[in-house]
């Protein structure tokens, strides 16, 4: 699931941009401060930074040139107050891939941030295929054989995780930091929940079970049935 990391020290206006991401089915993490950020960019991989440039600790634009000389290659959206030619120089110049003035329109912001993840990966499906299951990941919908299934915005999540990792093993840990935010309970079985969910959606009624689970490692989806191992 694409995690876009929201920098913004407004507190209305971080939680209205992050809210309307998720509703787009976006994981979302949101810093108010400089150098909280920028470790966050360190420490976990994001897709995409939303970036203020007034900011408490360190600024926009430091932050960004302090990412790229890093080596951090991930596409940033400048969003700022400032609007002098200079400003955008300046937003362009430090490393960023996109400039967006405030006060900005939501669906222009959506627009932006999906032309810089098509440009980031343009070889990305639209489909993804893992024997009779397909997910759809611009409509989120999903198919096993001919049975439509309706999911929610974390067992969508969830399930993208697992089929662009078909065949590998995936701990809880990566799994929560893949579909879960920063708050997440490392304490709490929620994970197995939604993978009991999921699994009665993709499995039941199917000879052929794509979820598996192994014992204190984690679980796999896969196609192939023979995995004495599993459960």
């Amino acid at each position: 699931m694409t995690r876009i990391l929201v920098v913004e020290d407004e507190p209305h206006m971080a939680s209205v941009i992050a809210r309307g991401l998720r509703e787009e089915q976006f994981n979302v993490d949101v810093s108010g401060d400089g150098l909280e950020a920028l470790a966050l960019m360190a420490k976990r991989e994001h897709d995409l930074v939303l970036l203020d440039v007034l900011l408490p600790g360190k600024d926009g634009i430091s932050i960004c040139k302090e990412a790229r000389s890093q080596g951090m290659k991930m596409p940033i959206l400048i969003l700022t107050a400032l609007g002098g030619v200079n400003d955008t120089v300046n937003a362009l110049d430090c490393g960023a891939d996109d400039y967006l003035h405030k006060p900005f329109d939501f669906g222009v912001l959506l627009a932006r941030i999906r032309a810089l993840l098509r440009r980031t990966n343009p070889l990305r499906t639209n489909i993804l295929r893992v024997a009779d299951l397909s997910l759809n990941t611009l409509d989120h919908s999903a198919m096993r054989g001919s049975r439509q299934i309706r999911l929610t915005a974390k067992e969508y999540a969830l399930l993208e995780l697992m089929m662009l990792r078909c065949g590998c093993i995936l701990g809880r840990a990566e799994i929560a930091e893949h579909v879960w935010d920063e708050n997440f309970d490392p304490l709490s079985n929620i994970i197995d929940v939604y993978m009991n969910r999921l699994r009665k959606k993709i499995d039941q009624g199917f000879e052929v079970r794509l979820i598996h689970t192994r014992r204190a490692e984690g679980y796999m989806l896969s196609p192939e049935t023979q995995h004495p191992s599993y459960v």
